[in-house]
């Protein structure tokens, strides 16, 4: 135990601590910053300062901080030093941490309480230092002991440096896209959707914003991706028998029929597939970004995120309306995205406007016009009640920060068996589609009632 008055952590417990020095293993830049200004003799359990001087006197020799098979390593040579107990209990942890077992604390809040309570620790060190200074030392003396205290644990990360990295700015910054499986759309976004991309499909209620997720995710699959699906409306079960579905052809009602024929199929799919449920409005992103932590830290390579759908997720702090958190919940989904360095997809749910449109545009887009503004592509995706009968519809390419936008396009889609094929853009205009659209139900309308009066004749005997 630590002596009291003696600085510790030991006050935001055990699970505190061993989460934190997971951080300093796998979060360099975090490792880096708070190198700082962590004492080993901060932690209040002595296994977690010998593995964290480990790392730290590693980082001091070699200008950079080990991963997990060079701690392995370290640790087969380095324990022998210390007693049969300690050598436990550092193997323990380290097998809990390789094994994802450490308890799962938010990450951001055991960066900021830690970092927080080490540079308090350093201001107080250089205050007690700067007392003893203040007669026979000048004050800018003192001030500089102050100020370089004030300085330390602070991000490491300088920023792009003009000059410096010049060079940096003719090099080819591959966006690696995986293909969305229309050539039509791809054409139009240089290969399909990057690194680092949001992409959204705005529908109405019923249209298929799931099943256009599911199609989406399946192709990557097919390219060999790993894709990781959060549904928050449908269960995971249900999620992946549209999978099924998409993948193999055969039609959702009959699947139980064709069991092992699926599986045959699915099988021979290169990509892998994590579909995660949870409860509508009972996460946040912050949830989805530790969950993916999680699968990089048992190996599984995240190549893209479908989030079913955005909407539904719970804002990371709450606001007074409704479209402000919307707004947030878009901008973090987009920083997941980039932190990850894949493509993620995800839905927005249309206004009443967007109902019965027979194009669905960005106004139509629910409670938060702003969403479209850190999205790289969307898509809305308009199917009438005739459009339905027919496995038909429409695709409005809204947003397109890698090509043309405003672009319609026709569609076949087959809710059955998840089957939906891109046409080649028609020549109609919104107005044109609006101006047709009316003058089929004028036309209609006139028939109904010509066949009501008709009736009306019948029965009366004229």
């Amino acid at each position: 135990m630590a002596i009291k008055n003696e600085p510790s952590l030991g006050s935001f417990g055990k699970d505190f601590q061993e989460k934190l020095v997971q951080l300093i293993l796998d979060d360099s830049v975090f490792a880096s910053q708070i190198h700082e200004v962590l004492d080993v003799s901060f932690f209040e359990l002595k296994y977690l300062q010998v593995f964290v001087d480990y790392i730290f006197k590693y980082n001091t020799t070699y200008g950079c901080f080990p991963n997990r098979s060079t701690v392995e390593t370290i640790l087969r040579s380095e324990l022998e030093k210390q007693t049969p107990v300690m050598q436990k209990q550092v193997r323990d942890y380290f097998a809990r941490v390789l094994a994802g077992t450490v308890e799962d604390i938010e990450d951001e809040y055991v960066k900021d309480k830690s970092l927080d309570f080490c540079k308090k620790q350093k201001l107080k060190e250089a205050m007690l230092k700067s007392v003893g200074l203040m007669e026979s030392s000048s004050f800018d003396e003192v001030s500089k002991i102050i100020n370089n205290a004030l300085k330390l644990g602070l991000d490491n990360e300088h920023g792009y440096d003009f000059m410096k990295h010049f060079e940096e700015r003719y090099k080819l910054k591959a966006r690696d896209p995986i293909s969305t499986g229309w050539d039509v759309i791809d054409n139009f976004i240089q290969g399909g959707h990057g690194k680092g991309e949001l992409g959204v499909v705005v529908a109405p209620t019923g249209a298929g914003k799931s099943m256009a997720l599911v199609h989406l995710a399946a192709q990557a699959m097919k390219q060999g991706k790993n894709v990781v699906y959060y549904t928050l409306e449908l269960g995971d079960t249900v999620i992946g028998r549209r999978f099924d579905s998409c993948l193999t052809g055969f039609p959702l009602k009959g699947l139980t029929l064709v069991k092992e024929e699926v599986f045959e199929k699915v099988r021979e799919i290169p990509g892998k597939l994590i579909i995660k449920e949870y409860p509508t409005k009972s996460v946040s992103t912050e949830t989805l970004r530790n969950h993916l932590k999680k699968l990089e830290q048992r190996d599984f390579k995240v190549d893209m995120v479908v989030v079913d759908y955005g909407d539904l997720l719970k804002p990371v702090t709450a606001q007074r309306e409704k479209r402000n958190e919307l707004e947030g919940i878009y901008e973090e989904l987009r920083g997941i995205a980039a932190e990850f360095k894949c493509p993620l997809w995800t839905a927005s749910q249309t206004n009443r406007s967007g109902l019965n449109a027979e194009v669905v545009t960005m106004e139509s887009i629910s409670e938060a016009f702003n969403k479209c503004f850190v999205a790289d592509f969307i898509f809305s995706l308009s199917r009438t009640a005739t459009h339905k009968q027919n496995n038909t519809g429409r695709i409005f390419i809204a947003k397109n920060r890698n090509g043309p936008d405003g672009i319609i396009l026709p569609i076949f889609m087959d809710t059955s068996n998840v089957a939906i094929k891109v046409m080649e853009p028609t020549n109609e205009t919104i107005e044109d589609i609006n101006k047709n659209a009316a003058a089929d139900q004028a036309k209609k309308l006139k028939e109904k009632y010509a066949r009501h009066r008709k009736e009306q004749k019948e029965i009366k005997g004229e």
